[in-house]
């Protein structure tokens, strides 16, 4: 890598334009693709507003429209798109991707760095979990309101020197970023909240994370779904605190209200991430013989509802 790090962000939605914005504060070369934005983004630059760090706006190096006008390959490549079904992710950025350029995924989801692996075998992976309330609040407008922390790792397990680069600029720049040793274990570990509570939230018709805990009754049924998410880990070799259920509702309680990532699809009427976050948790509890009957219910719910909102959809 040369000495100023060049990073392509691809996708540059609340969490591509947020962790861009602090590599561009770390001193980073920063240029991020926009199919729909990058006329906004030539013009006014990434408006970013943090409740903690102040005012993170950037102006990009450089904007693209499509990874295909990208004609110098960057260090690093972080892709921050959905995970969706009809997606081709390795597509997406193959124009992008040099020789040299460490891929670095900042998604949701379990099981979902094989298809990278396998499109780019020479090129290295970073895979990272974020920690952030953040939320598009307006077109090329993120509003930052707490945490921030990047847990990154290689895939699929190790610290290479990609991860190393990366997580000193984010340092740099003013945010928390360790290095896990084994990032697929952290994956499950983020899986125990995301799996429970992106869905609850969009059966709850948007509901924030506040709505989510309401009551006792609400906190009882997010803690029976943390704890079968908590079972399939550990059948699959990431065994969990025990107490991680009950710390991750009280942390969520001490947060200020926010819509998760799937409730904001949900409630603007984009795709959801249902297969990533919920249905590959579903599918290593059926391959591991894990007796899982809230999660299956929950995933029955959503995905009628996923059905019902694509039949409306058609219809208009």
């Amino acid at each position: 890598m040369t000495d100023v790090t060049r990073v392509l962000v691809v996708g540059t939605g609340a969490i591509g334009s947020f962790y861009g914005a602090i590599l561009a504060r770390a001193g980073a070369r920063v240029e991020v693709v926009s199919r729909s934005e990058h006329q906004q983004m030539r013009q006014h630059g990434v408006r970013v507003d943090s409740n903690k760090l102040g005012d993170l706006s950037f102006r990009p190096a450089a904007v693209y429209a499509d990874t295909a006008e990208v004609t110098d390959p960057p260090d690093l490549l972080l892709l921050c798109v959905k995970v969706l079904d009809d997606l081709d992710r390795a597509a997406l950025i193959r124009p992008a991707v040099g020789p040299g350029t460490a891929i670095v995924l900042i998604e949701n989801g379990i099981e979902i760095e094989p298809p990278l692996v396998e499109a780019f075998p020479d090129n290295p992976l970073v895979s990272c979990l974020a920690f952030v309330a953040a939320s598009r609040v307006g077109p090329a407008h993120t509003e930052h309101k707490a945490y921030g922390r990047l847990v990154i790792g290689s895939y699929p397990n190790g610290v290479n020197t990609a991860a190393k680069r990366l997580s000193g600029l984010l340092e740099q720049g003013g945010i928390n970023a360790p290095l896990a040793e084994n990032l697929v274990t952290e994956r499950w570990r983020k899986a125990v909240w995301n799996a429970a509570f992106n869905p609850l939230s969009v059966i709850g018709g948007g509901a924030t994370t506040k709505d989510l805990l309401g009551s006792e009754n609400e906190q009882r049924l997010g803690r029976i779904l943390m704890e079968e998410v908590c079972q399939v880990a550990a059948a699959a070799g990431h065994p969990m605190p025990q107490d991680l259920p009950e710390k991750s509702i009280v942390n969520t309680l001490k947060m200020p209200p926010y819509h998760n990532s799937m409730a904001l699809d949900y409630l603007n009427g984009r795709d959801m991430e249902v297969e990533a976050i919920l249905g590959n948790v579903i599918r290593e509890a059926r391959r591991l013989d894990v007796d899982v009957p809230h999660l299956e219910t929950v995933y029955g719910a959503i995905k009628i509802l996923q059905r019902t909102l694509a039949a409306r959809a058609r219809q208009d």
